[in-house]
């Protein structure tokens, strides 16, 4: 499973102290991944448990600054809605953000620790950017991320691999059916 053994995580992971996070899957990011269909399956299964367990999902939202305050490499990128597929419903919490880390400019820490989640699952796009950002941010504040292996994507398949990678020698990196085992255990 990982570095921890199954006890150690039945502990760590439960559905009372777990978030799940969508990350910004907009209509041009997915349009753009490596593994649309399979990472589309593995999302939507994920949310569906969690919806079924009463387990909390927020779900991030590019928001673009003004334009003449945008840093002139986006001033184009228009990143669309967020897909219809897995658009997030009543008690769903949408957090609108601007920079590639959760923490940055939100409420989402004070969220948290409002009702004391420790754990926070992420999926979404991109791999290399956002949700690694977030998620070495995550564990830098005392979190425990959860990387949902499955459920995580980019444009760049090859750099996607190398967050991966990069992201098990330091925290969990899960597929859905350990995460949603804990979760029912839990």
């Amino acid at each position: 499973m990982s570095w921890f053994n199954v006890e150690e995580l039945k502990k760590l992971v439960k559905k009372n102290n777990s978030v799940l996070v969508v990350w910004d899957v907009h209509e041009a990011l997915v349009s753009s991944i490596f593994n649309k269909d399979e990472f589309l399956s593995s999302l939507k299964e994920l949310i569906s448990e969690a919806r079924s367990l009463n387990i909390p999902i927020v779900y991030t939202k590019i928001t673009p600054y003004p334009e003449k305050f945008q840093p002139p490499i986006r001033r184009s990128f228009n990143p669309g809605d967020i897909i219809k597929d897995v658009y997030p419903q009543d008690g769903d919490v949408v957090l609108l953000k601007n920079t590639p880390s959760i923490f940055v400019g939100t409420n989402f820490e004070l969220m948290l620790r409002n009702v004391g989640i420790n754990t926070i699952v992420f999926t979404g796009i991109a791999t290399d950017i956002g949700v690694e950002t977030s998620v070495r941010h995550a564990q830098a504040l005392g979190f425990l991320p959860v990387v949902a292996k499955q459920a995580v994507s980019s444009g760049d398949k090859a750099a996607h691999e190398r967050s991966l990678e990069n992201l098990k020698r330091l925290m969990l990196v899960l597929d859905n059916k350990e995460i949603i085992s804990l979760w029912r255990t839990g």
